[in-house]
């Protein structure tokens, strides 16, 4: 059996939340359509702050999930060291989001969902819960924000 460490504070769970947030390239996206039919599937995003961007296919599974109920929660990290987030999405058409914002978004992404602006959404994902543990020991007050306000401030 391995030694657990031990469980860290809420305000370094969200210190760690927010470098997370802000160093992490991927994430896995969870969306379901309205019959309830679930898709997972890994999206690069970008960290303004406040708020996630990712870009999809429109005609995709998460696209048109996204466009019809803007439901979604994102997974970043490992399992014994997770960042859920359920939040709720918009939709930006690739001319309509900030030329700065698009060219941080292909910067850190990879590519540029511009080049294909026909099929391409930007996706602008506003967390309302967050939740961050590690261990067992973190189960209890794992929840770093919810209804889109942060539980700690620093």
């Amino acid at each position: 059996m391995t030694e657990m460490p031990p469980a860290r504070s809420a305000l370094q769970r969200k210190r760690d939340t927010l470098l997370r947030l802000e160093r992490d390239v991927d994430a896995w996206v969870a969306t379901a359509s309205d019959k309830g039919t679930p898709c997972l599937a890994p999206f690069s995003f970008l960290w303004d702050g406040a708020s996630l961007l990712i870009a999809a296919p429109a005609t995709s599974a998460t696209g048109r999930n996204l466009l019809d109920n803007g439901q979604v929660r994102l997974a970043l990290g490992l399992t014994r060291d997770v960042v859920l987030i359920n939040g709720t999405a918009e939709a930006i058409l690739p001319g309509d989001l900030p030329q700065s914002i698009a060219d941080a978004f292909a910067a850190k992404a990879g590519f540029d969902p511009r080049n294909n602006a026909e099929t391409y959404r930007y996706f602008r994902i506003t967390p309302q819960r967050i939740r961050a543990w590690r261990e067992e020991n973190e189960l209890a007050g794992r929840d770093v924000m919810r209804d889109g306000i942060w539980l700690v401030t620093d």
